[in-house]
Parts: structure tokens; C-alpha cells; sequence
């Protein structure tokens, strides 16, 4: 135990110990410096607005920018925005990132997705505007006919066709509801009357 505490004591170890401590910091040095190198540590790319532009240009964009891309998904149309152009981009314009990151993207697609057209028939006028409003559709008109069922809906137009139940048709569409007045028609009293 004394020759350990000696050893300790003496000029051997303390030149071991500063050749040691002298390794370990060139050692650390160069780890950094090779860090930086390899990671880019401080260089930044800023993020361009990819908004409203087209697949192909966004594309052209990305590579001039030494970025990577990933196309999520379409979202619902949106008619501020052109057909198959980027509605959004994660990370936003004007994030700084590292050379070659991954930016996600989201499509505009060519159009509204077609919804089915509910069950509206022999309903009140008001039900059928809120079943229609609850699948994006758009009651634009209303129409009476001489039926007895008054406010009561007997068919749906869509661009001045009549349309079915199950019918699918874009959403956003305008529809016009097509009600009875509850007065019978003189046809109608007519055979009303001749039984």
C-alpha cells in the first residue's frame, strides 16, 4: 500500500496523467471537428412556400434546394387553391432545417369528392335541409308544386335534373328541394271528386 501511495506521489504519474488528459482532449477535438463536418452543425437550408404551386414545380423546387419530399395525402378541394397544387407543407416556409430533410406535403386534389345523396324524400322541407347541409350539400332553391303535403319534399333537382336517393354528386353541389304547396292540384280534385 506504500509503494501504491508512493507511486502516486511521484513525477511518473503525473506525466502519465498530463499525457492522458493531453489524449483525451485531442481526442475530443478532433470527435467535434469531425462532427461538424459530417452533421453540417450550423448550416441551414430556409424552407421555400411550396403554396398554390404544381406537383412538377414543387419538384423542381425541392432539388434546388437540396431537400427531400413525401406527398401525405389530397385534401378535401379547396377552390382557393389550383387543381393538384400544394394546399400544405410541413415544416411551414421560413423554418430553417438541415440540408437534405424531408418535407411533407399536401395535395389539392381535381375536385370535390362525390357524396351520396340522402334519403329526403317525404320529409319535411326543414329535416332535408339539414340532412342535405350534413353531407356538404347545398340547398340553393325551393320549389312548390300542387301537392297536398305541405313543405313536404318530393324530389331533389341537381342542374335541372332530377336526382334519386343514392345518387352521388360532388360536394358543395347546389340542389334545388322541390315541395308540395298542401293545395291539390285540379287533377287531382278532379279524380278526388269523380270517386
Amino acid at each position: 500500500m506504500r509503494n501504491f501511495l508512493s507511486f502516486l506521489k511521484s513525477k511518473t504519474f503525473f506525466i502519465q496523467l498530463g499525457l492522458a488528459a493531453l489524449a483525451v482532449i485531442i481526442l475530443v477535438f478532433l470527435l467535434l471537428r469531425w462532427l461538424n463536418n459530417t452533421t453540417n452543425h450550423g448550416e441551414f437550408v430556409e424552407v421555400p412556400d411550396f403554396s398554390k404551386m404544381s406537383v412538377m414545380e414543387m419538384r423542381a423546387a425541392i432539388e434546388e434546394a437540396d431537400l427531400r419530399y413525401e406527398v401525405l395525402d389530397s385534401a378535401n378541394f379547396n377552390p382557393d387553391y389550383p387543381r393538384f397544387s400544394i394546399i400544405e407543407q410541413n415544416p411551414p416556409a421560413g423554418n430553417k432545417v438541415k440540408e437534405n430533410r424531408k418535407i411533407y406535403f399536401t395535395v389539392n386534389p381535381s375536385g370535390y369528392k362525390k357524396v351520396t345523396i340522402p334519403n329526403v324524400i317525404q320529409v319535411t322541407q326543414r329535416n332535408a335541409s339539414s340532412m342535405l347541409r350534413a353531407v356538404g350539400l347545398d340547398v340553393q332553391r325551393i320549389t312548390y308544386i300542387d301537392q297536398i303535403g305541405k313543405n313536404m319534399v318530393y324530389y331533389i333537382k341537381y342542374k335541372g335534373k332530377q336526382v334519386k336517393p343514392g345518387d352521388k354528386i360532388p360536394k358543395t353541389s347546389k340542389v334545388e328541394l322541390v315541395c308540395g304547396n298542401g293545395r291539390i292540384g285540379e287533377r287531382e280534385q278532379i279524380k278526388a271528386d269523380s270517386e
